[in-house]
């Protein structure tokens, strides 16, 4: 069976999700800095959405960039996640959300390493799932 990850109700999402989770991942919620479980995480393996499963990010893009949250210098595959732009908060930003069920992940950032194309993907761990490599 297919899910309609993008048409599910309110309340589906609610089943489905930890409160924390939905506030981030539904309601473009944030979660507070350096309280993220993935923030230091450093282990290998790969990071997926914690709203439908899809593969997001991988840990050799991942880096301490001491922002507070899981911070990435790429998606694993370009067509993993879509951007907006979001002027919310009087501020100009690009958001970052899954492409398969449309939940908000965070923000994108041009501050990131140079050698690394220059990109800080500013994840909360909220919105993620890891799987450590075997």
């Amino acid at each position: 069976m297919t899910i309609d990850f993008p048409n599910l109700t309110a309340e589906e999402w609610r089943q489905k999700l930890s409160p924390e989770q939905f506030h981030v991942l539904r309601e473009k919620g944030t979660e507070r800095a350096f309280t993220g479980k993935y923030d230091r995480n450093y282990a290998p393996g790969e990071y997926s959405c914690a709203g439908c499963g899809q593969r997001l990010f991988e840990s050799d893009d991942k880096y301490d960039s001491g922002c507070g949250w899981p911070a990435f210098t790429a998606p694993a595959e370009g067509s993993a996640i879509t951007e907006h732009r979001d002027l919310s908060h009087g501020m100009i930003r690009t958001e970052v959300v899954c492409s398969n069920c449309a939940g908000h992940l965070g923000h994108v950032f041009p501050d990131g390493p140079r050698d690394a194309g220059g990109l800080r993907y500013c994840i909360n761990s909220a919105a993620l799932n890891f799987a450590p490599k075997e």
